[in-house]
């Protein structure tokens, strides 16, 4: 089951995770969220990052203090 989050306007969206190799041969790892689960979806926030509401609604993934 993928980690979905219910923001205050009542949309659920669920988190997912690409990676990706950068040119200069290093990786780098990009969370978001999507309306659907698709390839990527994640069971759960990863260590060290909070999920954070914007003013519109959309939610995203914030280093914890």
């Amino acid at each position: 089951m993928s980690f979905s989050f219910l923001n205050s306007k009542g949309t659920t969206y669920f988190l997912h995770e690409r990676v990706r190799e950068l040119k200069s041969g290093k990786t780098q790892r990009l969370f978001f969220f999507a309306k659907t689960v698709k390839d990527g979806a994640l069971d759960a926030v990863p260590d060290g990052y909070v999920v954070v509401e914007s003013k519109t609604g959309l939610p995203f993934l914030k280093k914890a203090a």
